[in-house]
């Protein structure tokens, strides 16, 4: 299989092609049809919180547009979205009643999205926490995963007869850390021994959700979703290697490795005083089930120093947060998960970059850099399978230019691009090249290496 310049690279004809959105960065109506407020509605409306000031209250406003958006994903030639549900919307006090009319929103979407052949891949958890819940203790309480288990049975017993993949959680790894321990997302915590508890209950919610969807659509696949961010040290000094590989353990192995039976890594558990109180007998029974299929987001990797903190290289190209671009690191991310843990499917459910998207070709943003971004890691991709990983599909973040959390509106994920004001959307370059590699089932690779722009 040559790899070398203009070479055509094929993808598996059962490959997915798609792209990935969520609940709160784009479906906007944040008060409509019975829906309450989100820890990340409270959040936006604290002084400071968002860069911009902004919020999601119209987002792009996909819940009254959801019809036009599929059919502009239709005509790009994507055949999966993968989307999330909103809890707040369809349980709006977090437990208790289900709000059907928050249910028949997601009811039109996966039908919608099945009428013009695009495979819907909803994941039940994307970070918009009820406030009825965050005021109770959010992810500090073991109720909130028994609270979760509900919603997920209220929401398989409704739309589980069209749907094949049920992913419970993404990135557990931001709603724990970026969440309690941070404090730069939602609810805005600043403690570390919050962290631990929180990513626990987390982990226990993704397990007792599993149960649920077993029960309710034994057919069905169960997905989670996990960020990893490969770590490498800065030297080969002791000390450097040490901080790297602690690093490693919290933001790669912390929920990998209870999800496939090894409990969370002890010597760093110990390292930061976590006693592992919060684990009780049977949980790590319950994470530990079997999964069908891990999802993988991956956007950078980190250079680890002595101190723990990240040495950037000089000169390294860079996205518009200050994220290094390295797409080698993703095959090396696929080959470990592949020959470390044994998973038979992987699904990379999120790769993408916030781009300058200042250069215009006829009006259209000519995002030559975020193009090549996405033709370099779908290099990878087929590299990797080529060594025997089972990656089944890459779906690209994002759809759409939306609600980047605490950065509000200013970077821009998306390859298509949406005007705020009139909500018109606007396919990049990048779509364009996006449509012809899917119709195509592959590209072929430049003549000379990619070149991105700081």
């Amino acid at each position: 299989m040559s790899r070398g310049a203009n070479a055509f690279i094929s993808f598996p004809d059962d490959f997915r092609w798609g792209a990935a959105t969520s609940s709160f960065q784009i479906e906007g109506a944040h008060d409509l049809d019975g829906k309450t407020p989100s820890i990340w509605d409270v959040f936006c409306r604290e002084e400071g919180r968002i860069k911009d000031g902004s919020n999601g209250d119209i987002a792009c406003d996909h819940v009254r547009l959801y019809r036009e958006d599929v059919a502009l994903m239709a005509s790009l030639g994507l055949d999966t979205y993968r989307f999330s549900i909103s809890w707040p919307r369809v349980i709006p006090e977090g437990t208790g009643k289900v709000n059907p009319a928050g249910l028949d929103f997601y009811d039109r979407l996966i039908d919608e999205l099945l009428s013009a052949g695009i495979t819907p891949m909803p994941t039940l958890y994307h970070w918009d926490l009820p406030q009825r819940l965050g005021e109770q203790g959010g992810w500090l309480a073991r109720d909130t995963a028994y609270a979760f288990a509900d919603y997920t049975e209220a929401v398989v017993s409704r739309l589980g007869d069209r749907i094949q993949t049920w992913t419970t959680l993404n990135e557990p790894y931001v709603s724990a850390i970026l969440g309690y321990v941070t404090g730069e997302h939602a609810p805005g915590h600043t403690d570390r021994a919050s962290g631990f508890t929180a990513s626990h209950h987390l982990m226990l919610a993704h397990g007792l959700a599993g149960q649920r969807i077993r029960d309710i659509a034994p057919d069905a696949d169960l997905a989670i979703v996990l960020n990893f961010t490969p770590v490498e040290p800065a030297s080969e000094s002791v000390a450097d290697v040490a901080a790297a590989e602690r690093v490693h353990d919290t933001d790669n192995r912390w929920y990998v490795d209870p999800l496939t039976g090894r409990g969370y890594p002890a010597e760093t558990a110990d390292h930061f005083g976590w006693d592992q109180a919060e684990v009780l007998d049977g949980d790590l029974d319950i994470i530990s089930q079997p999964i069908d299929v891990l999802g993988i987001n991956y956007y950078t990797r980190q250079i680890i120093g002595a101190d723990g903190q990240l040495r950037l290289p000089e000169g390294t190209p860079q996205n518009t947060m200050g994220w290094e671009l390295h797409p080698t690191s993703l095959g090396r991310l696929l080959r470990w998960l592949t020959n470390d843990y044994g998973f038979r499917r992987l699904i990379i459910t999120e790769n993408g970059a916030p781009m300058p998207d200042g250069d215009r070709h006829d009006g259209q943003v000519a995002d030559d850099d975020r193009l090549a971004f996405i033709r370099d890691h779908l290099s990878e991709v087929h590299s990797a399978i080529a060594d025997g990983c089972p990656v089944e599909g890459y779906l690209v973040w994002s759809l759409f230019d939306n609600f980047e959390w605490a950065w509000g509106y200013g970077p821009t994920f998306g390859i298509i691009e949406v005007d705020y004001e009139t909500q018109e959307r606007r396919p990049k370059k990048s779509a364009d090249w996006y449509s012809a590699a899917i119709a195509a089932k592959g590209f072929e690779l430049p003549e000379t290496p990619s070149v991105y722009r700081p």
